[in-house]
Formats: structure tokens, sequence, C-alpha cells
């Protein structure tokens, strides 16, 4: 066990909003139950990395204990050696800091294997438990369905005896995978499967990261979760949904055992968010299939996904906060997570200038040895931010979609033979074209007005403002758009192939051009490309010469749904 946490965390971690489960735990601490205390832990399987339906979890159970001057225990579920590995238990553990919050002590359940495997001794003396030799087919056979009771194994009545020598056979390594099984003994005919003898102990020779070959058992989470609960004094144990017709048991094993802790398991309902999967399952296929770029891909709904992509800590929790904490669905825009990190970045973002699909503009009559240096505010509202210098030449880029031969009136942007003023420096008119051989426009030659820096002609209109850089300070860079991963709206819910549902435009890559000052920009700054929207450094690819930016969001939600077309 390792106490307390290498990294440093926020005091002032924001109160959780009134829900059901707060009031739960507000009414137990003003009764004195469990000595005024509030105890918590955020207990994940490390297979795997967070995503931003734990973050819920992680901001409630968190967010709650602090509020209440309690506690929380950071427990690593590693029951299943074939899955896990300690790369996810870092990177969980860098998810939950860089979120804000610090856990009291680390723990893992395979710490209790000892204490689980002698009170599974215990219970099989007291006739509660027995070895089961039956096959997993028959198993599931012998359970039952929702309408049917399930039916005895032929080895429900070994002796104790027989049971606890077997049980310490396995353990000793005499038996096979999927031979033999501990099973609780309780009720067949339950109306709850859940209750229906189930496993707690199965054979595996598979070498654990925590234990080595210390064991070739390993117990089951349902039987592991509540004992490691009550081990650790939690006083309020949260979960969601999925767990409810798993309380019953959770219950049973800790009357069965005469813990002196019992604690009270709170169900809440699960995070959907709109546009992409949540199940654990899904994600690995789409990191083990290649196709996402890992763990941490922007396009996933990871919490080092999300990081990556440019989301604040701030962001998250304050999106946690507005969803809520309910027992009914909990399907959400997501809408609303962009529009959480459109909040915090607003007022702190400095505004730079970016031109994702760059068109060359020659400024004839300007002069060619003439570089003018601008000096341009960081923020439009919050003079804090600074200052920073442009310079501005003959040759610069503009956006392709900023410049259009032919348009109506509604077009607020450059068109042959007519005026546009660029951001912060002068009014330019279109003049001639050069296109390619395939009719590609290559170059826009225009003219300039010298009177004309930082303001409107008089006497005539000008279209509209837009962005430019200069091509001869602009650092290069390759550009990184994002859209939602799948096209429909919850596709954990289709029964589709999810393969099928994927966005092919998901992630597009533009090689375009930015301000020279974002040539030192670090993984940490977030900028608003003016007219663009949100943008950062990307923390994996990004280098000083070769410059890569990810998406964060848009300025606004313009992302249409798109419709599923038939084959």
């Amino acid at each position: 066990m390792s106490k307390g946490s290498v990294y440093k965390m926020s005091d002032e971690i924001e109160k959780y909003p009134p829900n059901f489960i707060r009031n739960i735990i507000e009414k137990d601490v003003g009764d004195g139950k469990n000595g005024g205390q509030v105890v918590t832990r955020f207990p994940p399987e490390p297979n795997g990395f967070l995503h931003i339906g734990h973050a819920k979890a992680i901001c409630l159970s968190f967010g709650v204990a602090k509020e209440f001057s309690g506690k929380t225990y950071l427990r690593f579920d590693d029951t299943n050696p074939i899955k896990e590995d300690t790369r996810f238990i870092d990177a969980m553990k860098e998810d939950i800091s860089w979120l804000g919050f610090q856990w009291h002590e680390i723990r893992n359940a395979s710490d209790y294997f000892e204490q689980l495997y002698q009170f599974a001794e215990q219970l099989i003396q007291e006739d509660k438990a027995y070895v089961d030799s039956s096959t997993a087919e028959e198993m599931r056979e012998m359970r039952g369905t929702l309408t049917s009771p399930g039916t005895a194994s032929e080895y429900r009545n070994r002796s104790i005896e027989e049971n606890l020598d077997f049980f310490r056979r396995m353990r000793a390594g005499e038996f096979a995978d999927g031979t033999h099984v501990l099973r609780l003994k309780i009720d067949l005919a339950s109306p709850n499967i859940n209750m229906r003898d189930p496993a707690i102990y199965r054979i595996r020779h598979v070498e654990h990261h925590q234990t080595g070959n210390a064991w070739c058992i390993y117990p089951l989470y349902d039987y592991t979760h509540c004992i490691s609960d009550s081990l650790e004094g939690i006083t309020h144990s949260l979960c969601d949904l999925s767990f409810e017709d798993h309380r019953p048991l959770y219950d049973w094993v800790l009357e069965q055992l005469k813990m002196n802790c019992h604690p009270q398991q709170i169900e809440f309902s699960r995070l959907n968010l709109q546009y992409t999967v949540m199940s654990k399952r899904k994600l690995k296929q789409l990191v083990e299939e290649n196709l996402v770029d890992g763990w941490d891909d922007p396009r996933l709904p990871t919490i080092a996904g999300l990081r990556r992509k440019g989301y604040t800590a701030d962001s998250i929790r304050d999106f946690c906060r507005r969803i809520g904490v309910t027992k009914s669905d909990n399907n959400v825009e997501l809408a609303m997570l962009e529009s959480c990190i459109r909040d915090d970045l607003e007022s702190s973002s400095p505004r730079v200038m970016g031109v994702l699909k760059p068109l060359k503009i020659v400024i004839e009559n300007y002069p060619e040895d003439k570089i003018e240096e601008l000096t341009v505010p960081n923020h439009p509202k919050d003079e804090s931010l600074g200052e920073r210098t442009l310079h501005f030449s003959r040759e610069i880029y503009i956006d392709q979609e900023d410049f259009r031969e032919e348009a109506n009136r509604k077009y607020k942007r450059l068109v042959a033979g007519g005026e546009v003023r660029l951001r912060y420096g002068y009014v330019i008119k279109a003049e001639e074209t050069i296109k390619d051989a395939d009719g590609n426009i290559v170059e826009l030659r225009c003219s300039y007005d010298p009177d004309t820096l930082g303001k409107n002609p008089e006497g005539r209109k000008v279209r509209g403002v837009i962005h430019w850089v200069s091509a001869e300070k602009a650092q290069s860079a390759e550009i990184r758009l994002y859209e939602p991963t799948f096209t429909v709206d919850f596709p954990d819910a289709s029964e589709e192939d999810y393969h099928d549902l994927m966005n092919p435009t998901s992630l597009v890559i533009h090689q375009g051009y930015v301000e020279e000052s974002l040539g030192q920009a670090n993984v940490d700054e977030r900028f608003q490309f003016e007219r663009e929207g949100y943008f950062c450094i990307d923390r994996n690819d990004s280098k000083p010469n070769a410059l890569v930016f990810n998406q964060i969001v848009g300025l606004r939600d313009t992302w249409a749904k798109i419709e599923k077309k038939p084959a």
C-alpha cells in the first residue's frame, strides 16, 4: 500500500450540487451515523484508461467526501490478472490527479488476497460455500432464467471437509484452469439471479502484476468488493445502477461474515455521452484495431484523450456538476461538454491567427523589402493578457474559404474585384486570380490601401474582416480538426456493428500556417484561433520545428448530425 499521493492537488474542489446522494450523506452526518464520518472509495479495474463516465464517479466520490471533511480511498480492483497492467494503474493515477483530486491512500484488492481466502474458508466451514466441479456451460444452464429457478449442482451437497480439501488444493495449484470454482450457497430459487449460488473464486494460473505467482486462484468482484469496502471502513459505497441488483449479495456476504463495518451501497445512473462509446470493451477494440491513435486519441472520451485534445480539468469538473446525479437515464448531449470548455476558455485564452487552408496573397503595390511590426492585444476584453507583435509583409496567407470569385451579398469576405479588411491590418482589394492547369486558384494578386491600417476606408463599404498570417514570418503547422467519432447519438445502444457507425471525417488534417508567436507555445497553453475555434499543441506529436495543433472545440456548435446513408 502507498500512502498519499506524489501529486500536488488543489485544496479548493468545488462542492457538488444538491442531489439525492449528497442529501443521504448530509443526513447521515447530521444524525451522527458512522460517528459523523464520510469515507468513500473509487475502485477502478486497471484494464484500460478512465473515461468521462469515470470522471462523473470520481467527482462525486471525491467531491462529497471532501465537502464533509472525509476521505477517499483509491482502490484498484485487480482480481483479473489476464486483463490488467501496471501502465493502466499509472494512467489512472495521473488522470485523477490531473482532475484535481487527492486520495487518502492507494489500496489494491490484491492487498486483501489472504484475508479474502480466510473468509472463504470460514464460509465453507459454516456450510455457506462449496466447490463446484461442473463445467461453465453446465453452471450457466443450472442458473435458471428470470422466469424459472435455478437447479442444484450435483456438487452442492459435498461435505464441509471435502470442500475444504478441494479449496486448499485449488490454492496449492493442483488443478487446471476451469476445473473447479468456489460458489456461495444461498438460494437457487431467488428471483434475483445474482443470489443463485454465485461463484466467488476461480482458478487462473496467471502471473499477477502485484503478487506475482503467489496465487493461482483469484476472487471475483462481487465477493471482493464488499469485503474490501468493509476492511477500509467505507461508509458510503457509491456505484452505478448496474450494481443495484448486486446489492443483496453485497449485504449477504457482509452479514454472513459478521463484518464490523457494513457500508451503505448507493447507486446512481451512468453517463451516456452523445456520439461516443462508454463501453470499455469497445474502447479497447478501437485501440487494439488501430482505429484510433491509442488510449489518449482526442477522438476518444477517455480523460487522457480529452486532456490531449485540450480540455481543462476545470471544464470536466464543471461538466460533471452540470449533468447532476440521479437514478434516471443520463443521456447527455455532446454540446453540453463543448459548452463547458468554451465557457472556460473564452475569457482565459489569448487570441491568435492561424490559416488552415492557405491561399497565398501577393500585395503588388506593397514594397517588396518592407516588413511592418504591428502591436496587437492578446485578448479584446482583458488587457492583463498583454500584447504581441505581428509582422505584415508583401506576401501573406489567407484561408481558401475567405475568397470566392463570385458570391452574393451575404458572403462577407473577399470576392474578385472586392475589398476586405485584414484583421489588425489594411484593406486589400482582389485584382487577379492565378490558377493552375486544373483551374484551381493557387495565388491571388491584390492591392492595398495604405491609409487603412486598423480602420475602414472613408466613403466606401468593405465586406468584412478576415484573418491572415505573414508568408515570411508564419510558422508552418499541422492542424487537426475533430468531429464526433460516431454518426449516431448513442452507439452503445445500437444493434448495428459499431464499425459501421464510425464517422469517416472524425479527424481532418490541414497543413497550414500560424502566427510566429506560436512557435514558442507549450502543451499547457490554449489559444483561440480567431474565426476558427480553440486550439492547443498536441502533447505527443508536436515538435518545435514541426508544430501540431489540435482543435479543442469550435467557436460554436456547428456539427450537424450525420444521417447514416444506405449502402
